[in-house]
C-alpha cells in the first residue's frame, strides 16, 4: 500500500533518509518497520524565515514496495527511417526536443547542427582559456546541446501554463538524468552531467531511423512561391521538407540571412549589464539568516533580484549558485560572460547576471538598423568589452562597491573566470542608461538583504546574451511563419522561449504544428 503524506521538516531530517523514514511513520501512525520505502516527490525550501524548513510531498510504502507506484510511463519511439521528413535546424534543446517529438508521432527528423557534437566541443572549449581565441562554429552557443549544454543545466521555468514541463523533465531523466529533478522546485541536471544526456537522446534520434548531422551550417533556404520547402547547408547539400528552425539567440548569421531574405521579424526587448560573482558562503549566510552559512544539509543558497529604476526593470538572471563564469562569446571580436554550475555546485563562488531592461525605444539611434537593432547594438557594448581586453578573453572587472562609487578598483578579489580578470571601470564601459540603473539597483538590493552589496563581490562584465535581440513573426494558432508556409521559427533564438525547458516546450509544439501541417496538406 502506497500512502500520500505532506510534511515540513528540519532539513536534517529532510536530507537524511532514516530520519525521513522515521518522521513519515510517526505522522502515519505507523511503526518504522512498515514503511518499505519513502519517496520524495516534491521537495522545496522555504527560507523566508529563520528558521529554514523544507517543504516535502512524500509517497510512503507500507508493509510492501510497489513498484507500479512510478512517476511516470516510459515514452515509446517508433522505427520512422522509412517516414516522411521534417528538417530541424539547431540541435539545442528546442530541436532536439523537437525531434524527439516528431518521432513520437511518426515523423522523420533531420537534424543540422553547425557545430560538433557535445564530447568535440569540450575540447574547443578549453582553448578558449588557454588560447584566448574564439572557434566560431563550436563555443560555448554552438554545438549540440546548444547554450544549455556547458551552460548549466538549469531546468526551473515559468512556463507551465504553456506545456508540460513534467514530460520534458521526464525525457532527462529518461536518458539519464537523477530522478531529483522531478521533485525538486529549482531543477537542475549540471554541467558536467548535461553532456550524457544530450548524446543519449542523441542516440534515442538515430536509433529510431532520424538523422543528426554535425558541423553543417545552414546558409539559405529553399523558397517557392512563398513556402520554405527546405535548407541548403555551406557545402551546399540541400535538405527538403518543412523547417523547424531553432538555431539559438546567438546565431547572428540566421538573423542575417533571414533580413536578406525579407522574412518578417521584430526587434525585441533584451536585458543587457554584467555578471556579479559573490563568495558561496557569503550568499548562504544572507539567505539562510546564519553566520555560518548553509551548514551540514541546505543545498547551495540561490537568490532573485528586482526592481524598477527609471522606468526599466534591474533584476538578476541565471543565477548560479555554486558555480563560476565563463566566456560566452561565438566569434573572434566579441567579449561576453555567463555563468554555470556543475551538478553539486560545490565551488566556492556563487555568480547571477545583473542586467537592465532595453526596449526597442530605448535606441532610436539604431534605427536604421531595422529588424536588427538590438543585435546590432549587443554587437557595440560587447565589442567595446572586448577592446577593453586587448581583444582577448580577459573580461574588464570591478568590485561592486567600486562600481556603485564610480571608481576604480585598486585590487580585485579572486574570481571563477578562468581567462582572467583585470580592473576596470565597468561603470564607463557600459553605456550611461545602463550603469546608471546598476548602480541604484544595487543600493537598494543592499538595502533589502543586509551585505549583498559588499567589498568581497566582484562585477565581471559584460553579459549582453539574455535573450534573443529579434522575435521571428509566426502565427500564434498554426506556429508557422506568418508569410511563409513550411517555416516553424522556434525557441529561444526566435524570441519564443528562455531556457532549457521553456525551449523544450516550444520545440514540441513546432513539432506538432509541422506535423499538423503535413497532414491537411
Amino acid at each position: 500500500m502506497v500512502r500520500e503524506l505532506i510534511l515540513r521538516v528540519a532539513p536534517e531530517t529532510a536530507y537524511e533518509p532514516e530520519r525521513l523514514a522515521q518522521r513519515a511513520a510517526k505522522e502515519l501512525g505507523i511503526d518504522r518497520k512498515r514503511a518499505k520505502r519513502v519517496d520524495i516527490v516534491k521537495r522545496s525550501i522555504d527560507a523566508r524565515q529563520r528558521q529554514v524548513v523544507v517543504n516535502l510531498s512524500l509517497r510512503v510504502h507500507v508493509d510492501e514496495i510497489d513498484e507500479n507506484a512510478v512517476d511516470f510511463t516510459p515514452i515509446t519511439y517508433p522505427d520512422v527511417k522509412d517516414r516522411q521528413e521534417i528538417i530541424v535546424v539547431g540541435a539545442g534543446p528546442a530541436g532536439l526536443f523537437a525531434a524527439l517529438r516528431i518521432i513520437e508521432l511518426g515523423y522523420r527528423p533531420i537534424v543540422i547542427e553547425r557545430g560538433k557534437d557535445v564530447d568535440s566541443r569540450r575540447k574547443d572549449l578549453a582553448k578558449i582559456s588557454r588560447d584566448q581565441k574564439i572557434d566560431g562554429e563550436s563555443n560555448y552557443c554552438f554545438g549540440e546541446g546548444g547554450a544549455g549544454a556547458y551552460s548549466d543545466g538549469k531546468l526551473y521555468t515559468r512556463s507551465k501554463k504553456r506545456g508540460p514541463v513534467d514530460k520534458v523533465l521526464q525525457i532527462f531523466v529518461e536518458h539519464g538524468a537523477h530522478r531529483e529533478i522531478l521533485a525538486d522546485a529549482h531543477p537542475h541536471i549540471g554541467t558536467d552531467r548535461l553532456p550524457e544526456v544530450i548524446k543519449a537522446i542523441r542516440e534515442t534520434i538515430i536509433k529510431s531511423g532520424g538523422e543528426v548531422h554535425f558541423e553543417t551550417r545552414v546558409d539559405d533556404l529553399i523558397i517557392q512561391d512563398r513556402r520554405v520547402e527546405g535548407v541548403i547547408t555551406a557545402d551546399g547539400r540541400k535538405f527538403h521538407g518543412p523547417v523547424i528552425l531553432a538555431t539559438g539567440h546567438s546565431a547572428r548569421d540566421v538573423y542575417e540571412m533571414l533580413d536578406k531574405l525579407g522574412i518578417t521579424m521584430n526587434p525585441k526587448g533584451i536585458a543587457v549589464g554584467v555578471r556579479l560573482e559573490h563568495p558561496q558562503k557569503v550568499i548562504d549566510c544572507i539567505q539562510y539568516h546564519s553566520p555560518q552559512g548553509r551548514g551540514k544539509y541546505l543545498p547551495a543558497a540561490e537568490y532573485s533580484m528586482l526592481t524598477r529604476v527609471d522606468g526599466r526593470a534591474v533584476y538578476s538572471f541565471c543565477m548560479c549558485p555554486g558555480g563560476f563564469i565563463i566566456p560566452a562569446a561565438s566569434s573572434d571580436g566579441q567579449l561576453v560572460v555567463n555563468g554555470m554550475s556543475p551538478s553539486n555546485r560545490g565551488t566556492q563562488w556563487a555568480n547571477s547576471g545583473m542586467v537592465v531592461e532595453i526596449l526597442p525605444e530605448d535606441l532610436p539611434q539604431y534605427d536604421k538598423s531595422g529588424q536588427l537593432k538590438m543585435m546590432r547594438f549587443q554587437e557595440d557594448v560587447e565589442r567595446r568589452f572586448h577592446e577593453a581586453s586587448d581583444k582577448s578573453q580577459r573580461a574588464p572587472a570591478q568590485r561592486m562597491t567600486d562600481f556603485v562609487a564610480s571608481r576604480l578598483s585598486e585590487t580585485l578579489p579572486r574570481s571563477s573566470y578562468a581567462p582572467g580578470v583585470f580592473s576596470a571601470r565597468l561603470d564607463q564601459l557600459l553605456p550611461d542608461f545602463i550603469a546608471r540603473r546598476l548602480q541604484k539597483g544595487f543600493e537598494e538590493f543592499g538595502r533589502k538583504s543586509r551585505g549583498f552589496l559588499c567589498n568581497d563581490a566582484i562585477l565581471v562584465g559584460d553579459e549582453t546574451r539574455t535573450s534573443a535581440p529579434v522575435q521571428i513573426s509566426r502565427d500564434r494558432d498554426s506556429l508557422r511563419h506568418v508569410e511563409y508556409d513550411g517555416l516553424y521559427p522556434c525557441g529561444e533564438g526566435a524570441g519564443y522561449a528562455g531556457g532549457i525547458v521553456s525551449a523544450a516546450i516550444d520545440g514540441m509544439r513546432c513539432a506538432e504544428a509541422a506535423i499538423s501541417s503535413l497532414a491537411h496538406a
